[in-house]
């Protein structure tokens, strides 16, 4: 048996009907913390500045490239 049930919702009336939490003031607290940052980066004009805020805590991405294509290469080699 199977049965099929369609309810027309918005995400807040869902969130609410399964008891889940409001997040659209965190998600406003959050864009203006990202906000205040991005301008204190421009303020500054520095490129390097601001392109490394936006990667934040995702650590050097030209060396994880770096190590992925050492590990293919010493692997396709035979020396891994």
């Amino acid at each position: 048996m199977k049965i099929t049930f369609n309810v027309e919702c918005t995400p807040d009336e869902a969130r609410s009907f399964f008891g889940l939490p409001k997040v659209a003031p965190m998600q406003d607290r959050m864009l203006k913390e990202m906000e205040a940052q991005f301008r204190k980066s421009m303020a500054s004009m520095d490129g390097e500045a601001l392109f490394k805020g936006f990667l934040a805590g995702t650590g050097n991405p030209m060396e994880r490239w770096q190590e992925l294509f050492r590990s293919a290469l010493k692997t396709g080699s035979g020396a891994g």
